[in-house]
């Protein structure tokens, strides 16, 4: 998974969970109120916050398992090739000292 795919899962991520957020409080402001619309649209969206809630859990799994799978991808790649990445990294380093020395 490339970087900019995992910070948007991220970013969806924290952005879900504000909704969730502001839903429950929502909830909890209108607890008050009675009325059988009022308590259907309740316990709908009650159901609708246990099913998102559910579903981040699932992703956030998701994203933990490929992130520790990309990473012992590359442990076993470093160990494999240790010189063809210790030449990489050296470069990439090389390129970011020219590119920050600029500025």
């Amino acid at each position: 998974m490339t970087s900019d795919t995992r910070t948007a899962k991220e970013r969806l991520m924290d952005d879900m969970k504000a909704v969730v957020q502001d839903a429950e409080e929502l909830l909890k402001a209108t607890a008050g109120q009675t009325g059988d619309k009022i308590s259907a649209v309740r316990a709908r969206a009650e159901e609708n916050l246990r099913e998102m809630r559910r579903k981040m859990g699932e992703m956030e799994e998701d994203l933990v398992e490929r992130a520790k799978t990309a990473a012992k991808a590359t442990d076993e790649l470093v160990h494999e090739r240790p010189w063809q990445s210790i030449a990489v990294v050296g470069g990439v380093a090389f390129l970011l000292g020219l590119l920050a020395g600029r500025r």
